[in-house]
């Protein structure tokens, strides 16, 4: 066991914690990255199917201080991404520390530091069993604690009766690359948020036999709209901007009900996703509506979860038991004893770098402080 001091710890170096990191070495503030993962942005890097491009245009989703090339599409695809993310990294020298799991983080009120504790893989043997592996514990101490880990942290596959015997190929979205694998084949989406659709398209592009359940009512939207609507957010509250949305599309597509789509109670920047599996039998799907169909494959694109309350310890304030925000926006990123969280707003990478600029500052202002009352005494 080995012991490192840093003025911060950013727990996860997907663009969240980079651009945390960006902006305190900006601001010339030390800090230690531990990410899980064997890299940086692992989700785009290793778990991001090939046609992934940003649905937002590009000037809501680059990360602090650094704007995407004038040259890069307004809908930035995957590729274009990980060389941004790539030249970023470059740029601030950042230097995550790899194969390091957080397994515990408490706040000593004795030292007034965070003391955390990472579980440091040294030979990953490639398989799901984490006993198997070579590691070590090393512990960490900060003042500052950043939560960076994302709302995509654990793929998440809802509990389905009999999917444990399905005859077919199982995948979540994190595995699904390309479509063309599955030409000819009988494939079930299941899940029609932005990643549902989008594989739902690759699979018919590549001529697979392509269903989707699409349990709940969907909102029908436009690129402009969902453009407005982001700047909107600059200065509004997440509710008000959704209501604006919907009566925005309302005036653009008219009463849809007379086509069988219903619009949610929810507005389109608030909703989740959910399922209507009931039961599988060997190749079989049964529906709850009570129809049964027959599927070669079934791709899980039913979303993530947190596991920050497994290690994040006397935090009653910040986050809550699924990993977001108890306190509302725009005060979501700042706990107390020095802890915060970033990009956890349901804001995308906008909201994230906004999270990641607020955090530095607030950082800078508290050691300021700290130095002043040193000095006085």
């Amino acid at each position: 066991m080995e012991e490192e001091n840093g003025v911060v710890i950013i727990v996860g170096a997907g663009p969240s914690g980079l651009g945390v990191a960006g902006c305190l070495s900006r601001l010339s503030i030390p800090y230690i990255i531990l990410e899980r993962e064997d890299c940086y942005a692992s989700l785009w890097n290793k778990y991001a199917y090939d046609r992934l491009h940003f649905h937002l245009r590009k000037q809501f989703c680059h990360l602090p201080h650094i704007p995407f090339p004038s040259d890069f599409p307004n809908y930035v695809p995957k590729t274009l991404f990980l060389q941004y993310l790539n030249d970023y990294v470059s740029h601030f020298q950042i230097r995550p520390l790899y194969r390091r799991t957080v397994e515990s983080a408490i706040y000593d009120d004795a030292s007034a530091k965070w003391s955390v504790k990472a579980r440091y893989v040294l030979n990953n043997n490639n398989d799901d069993d984490d006993d198997d592996d070579d590691y070590e514990i090393e512990e960490y101490s900060s003042r500052f604690l950043v939560v960076a880990t994302g709302e995509t942290a654990n793929p998440f596959v809802p509990e389905i009766k009999g999917l444990d015997g399905f005859a077919g190929e199982i995948l979540h979205s994190t595995q699904f690359k390309s479509g063309k694998e599955f030409k000819n084949k009988k494939v079930l989406v299941v899940g029609s948020g932005n990643s549902g659709m989008e594989i739902a398209l690759d699979l018919s592009n590549y001529d697979a036999k392509t269903s989707i359940i699409v349990r709940s009512p969907v909102h029908f939207v436009s690129r402009e709209i969902v453009y407005l609507a982001l700047i909107l957010l600059k200065y509004l509250p997440l509710k008000m901007v959704d209501s604006v949305v919907v009566m925005l599309s309302k005036f653009a597509y008219g009463d849809l009900n007379k086509y069988g789509i219903k619009r949610p109670s929810e507005g389109p920047f608030y909703m989740k996703v959910k399922y209507e599996v009931e039961s599988v039998e060997n190749d079989v799907v049964l529906l709850k509506n009570g129809k049964s169909y027959q599927f070669d494959a079934i791709v899980f694109c039913t979303g993530f979860k947190r596991s920050t309350n497994l290690w994040l310890k006397g935090d009653d304030y910040l986050l809550n038991n699924d990993g977001i925000p108890k306190v509302s926006y725009p005060n979501h990123w700042k706990g107390k004893k020095g802890l915060y969280c970033v990009g956890l707003s349901r804001r995308g990478l906008y909201g994230a770098t906004e999270d990641a600029q607020n955090i530095a500052n607030d950082i800078k202002l508290m050691m300021s402080d700290l130095q002043n009352d040193v000095t006085k005494n």
